[in-house]
């Protein structure tokens, strides 16, 4: 029976960089992968070019978790975007930002951030072993022994970095989850986010691809408003998506009933005022040119008035009280009821897992069972897109490795 300083499951980021940062130290490391090889799911992070972190002070990235951010806040500042980023650096690969802020490697290949972790796993003599999935795990007097299809091994210390349930196809079917459980952890119930949201009689198919920088949102349950939020919005063939609505998804709920104002800063009241001041000067010129210059593009200003029962060349001197009132309620205030979202094989996270209060922040070691360490995504942690998934796995890593080094 082979023993280590610590085994691994799974080989994606955060299992990678642990197993990589602990192997320095001198320990015996074994990672164990059920895929044919590590960090499928990093290959298609970014469409491929592997967003890794953002911009900006790592203050700014504690309320991008959904609350969880006070609990990351001790592994954020310990190992910081600026700290990842000179990491890969030193190591040859420079990093490059968008005009978003979004960080990436300055190849803007996914490949090249997982060749050089598998890099630094190779150079450290980290033993990987990939189409080997775990089948049990349990705590022994010497430690952990862990079972596969291929033997038995045994370690001080055990890390489960097995990451989510989301785009399962890439290995990420929630493992890590029955293996925490069975180890006696509580698991917060996993759900899809950061997925896109599906209504019922949808009426924007045709405007597929037109986005909206900086709509507003309010969410309502049961008539009860819940939250506002604001951010991108994009229309897809079969429903919302773009960076505001995936933020908002992890608190959308079958029923729910989203309220969307299409123009930047703006509420019915003030919509109202803005129109009838307009037709006040341009009495004689359509309507739709309102809507166009206040920058709603043309194609969608066309369906706004067909859905406010406009006639497309109605101008504004002849338009009714009743038609611009129901004009300026679909642009500011357009209800958007809420089927379902979208499941975990098109969700780019996963929110629930193991529960925060039961693992240290600054180690992530477990409160419940010594030397045993959650980390990555398989933790009840979903942040936005941006980076800040993947700022969150490799910080949550290093705390891991770091604890699990210094023993």
């Amino acid at each position: 029976m082979n023993s280590y300083s610590l085994i691994v499951i799974g080989g994606g980021p955060a299992g990678l960089f642990c197993a990589a940062r602990v192997a320095a130290a001198g320990k015996t490391v074994l990672l164990l992968e059920k895929m044919p090889g590590c960090g499928k799911k990093l290959l298609i992070t970014g469409a491929g070019q592997c967003n890794f972190t953002h911009e900006g002070e790592i203050s700014s990235f504690l309320d991008k978790y959904g609350g969880n951010g006070k609990f990351l806040r001790p592994c954020l500042m310990e190992f910081s975007n600026s700290d990842l980023i000179g990491f890969f650096a030193e190591r040859g690969l420079p990093a490059a930002s968008d005009e978003s802020g979004k960080v990436f490697p300055a190849s803007r290949k996914a490949g090249d951030v997982l060749s050089l972790l598998l890099s630094e796993c190779r150079n450290h003599g980290v033993e990987i072993r990939s189409r080997e999935p775990v089948r049990d795990a349990e705590v022994v007097d010497t430690g952990y022994q862990v079972r596969t299809d291929h033997g038995v091994f045994r370690s001080a210390a055990l890390a489960i970095a097995t990451g989510g349930s989301s785009y399962p196809g890439t290995g990420s079917t929630g493992d890590g989850y029955a293996f925490a459980k069975k180890l006696g952890h509580t698991i917060t119930p996993p759900a899809p986010a950061l997925a896109p949201v599906y209504g019922k009689d949808y009426q924007f198919s045709s405007l597929a691809g037109i986005s909206f920088p900086a709509a507003s949102f309010s969410q309502f349950r049961n008539g009860k408003k819940l939250r506002q939020s604001s951010g991108d919005l994009l229309f897809t063939h079969t429903g919302l998506s773009g960076p505001g609505i995936l933020h908002l998804s992890r608190y959308l709920e079958p029923g729910d009933v989203l309220k969307i104002s299409f123009i930047p800063g703006t509420d019915p009241v003030h919509l109202k005022k803005r129109l009838t001041e307009w037709i006040s000067e341009n009495g004689t010129r359509p309507v739709k040119s309102f809507l166009t210059e206040n920058s709603l593009p043309s194609r969608f200003a066309a369906m706004l008035l067909e859905l406010s029962g406009i006639p497309s060349g109605q101008t504004g001197a002849h338009l009714q009280k009743s038609s611009r009132d129901c004009l300026v309620a679909t642009i500011a205030g357009y209800p958007f009821p809420v089927s379902r979202l979208a499941g975990f094989d098109e969700a780019m996270v996963t929110r629930g897992g193991v529960a925060l209060s039961e693992i240290h922040p600054r180690t992530m070691e477990s409160r419940i069972i010594p030397q045993l360490y959650c980390i990555g995504e398989v933790l009840d942690i979903d942040g936005d897109t941006g980076g800040y998934n993947l700022q969150a796995a490799f910080s949550t890593a290093m705390a891991a490795g770091r604890d699990i080094a210094s023993r």
